[in-house]
């Protein structure tokens, strides 16, 4: 479960660095997005006749799926195609939204859909349902700073806005800030000590890196995120709450991170101890 979080050469991560990167070009040349600006225009208006209810479905289309949508958009035709011909249509009678359902369409939510039909009406998955792909790295200036594939992706955002790095922090701010992240704890004196004795400071660090990863504390730090997920800490007296003697629970979660369970694991045993 730790790779995730850590590993630098992880596609997950690699891939959520390239998303931002795209969502940001595609908010500076005003592109019309599905999954951000179209699709929650569908799901309040359209889906309660045209979703995933088959009970209230209304002429057997369904806008929650790419087959729907591609019959009733004209791609790269903002004017063409049943989608927006409905929304524009000044007869009441054929208008969508219904008069009746309670719902209108702003006139900039009718823009919106007409752009995107324009940009050519793509249906796009949700990303949580899309495998991540490892994209690849940009090329970049001052290439001596990048040391691993998410420096690229950071230092093109940079000098895209015209900034340049921060100057590399010394080795004991980094591991100063590498324990604060790991396992929530500031780094001992002779930790400090035995990184600036070291010939090698980044060899130093990785080892620092590995003890940290090791340590009982990593668990305990990360694994108190899902556990305030979870609401363990909820009190004697929340609702209708009993007194919990649950701390099993809260060790397994500490164990869990701190024996590199698959997180698909996790989830089973989790799901089956519910069960």
């Amino acid at each position: 479960m730790r790779v995730c979080h850590f590993d630098l050469r992880c596609p997950i991560m690699l891939s959520m660095a390239a998303t931002m990167l795209c969502a940001a070009d595609a908010q500076a040349d005003d592109s019309v997005d599905f999954l951000r600006d179209v699709r929650p225009i569908l799901s309040a208006n359209c889906f309660t006749c045209h979703g995933p209810d088959a009970d209230h479905r209304e002429a057997d289309l369904r806008l929650d799926q790419p087959e729907g949508i591609a019959s009733v958009v004209a791609a790269g035709d903002g004017a063409a195609g049943e989608l927006v011909a409905r929304i524009t249509n000044e007869d009441d009678s054929l208008r969508m939204p219904p008069i009746d359902s309670g719902k209108e369409l702003t006139p900039e939510q009718i823009e919106t859909l007409r752009q995107w039909v324009a940009q050519g009406g793509e249906w796009q998955q949700h990303w949580a349902f899309v495998a991540p792909v490892r994209p690849t790295a940009p090329e970049v200036e001052i290439s001596e700073w990048v040391r691993n594939p998410i420096d690229a992706f950071v230092l093109a955002r940079l000098q895209a806005e015209g900034l340049e790095p921060s100057p590399a922090a010394d080795p004991v701010t980094l591991l100063r800030r590498m324990s604060l992240d790991l396992v929530g704890l500031p780094p001992t004196i002779a930790d400090a000590d035995e990184v600036l004795a070291a010939q090698d400071f980044d060899a130093a660090l990785q080892d620092a890196r590995e003890q940290l990863l090791s340590a009982p504390h990593f668990g305990e730090k990360w694994g108190r995120m899902w556990l305030d997920a979870a609401r363990y800490a909820d009190s004697d007296g929340f609702e209708k709450d009993k007194p919990r003697r649950v701390y099993f629970y809260r060790d397994y979660v500490i164990d869990a991170f701190n024996n590199d369970l698959p997180y698909n694991q996790f989830l089973i045993e989790q799901i089956a101890g519910d069960l």
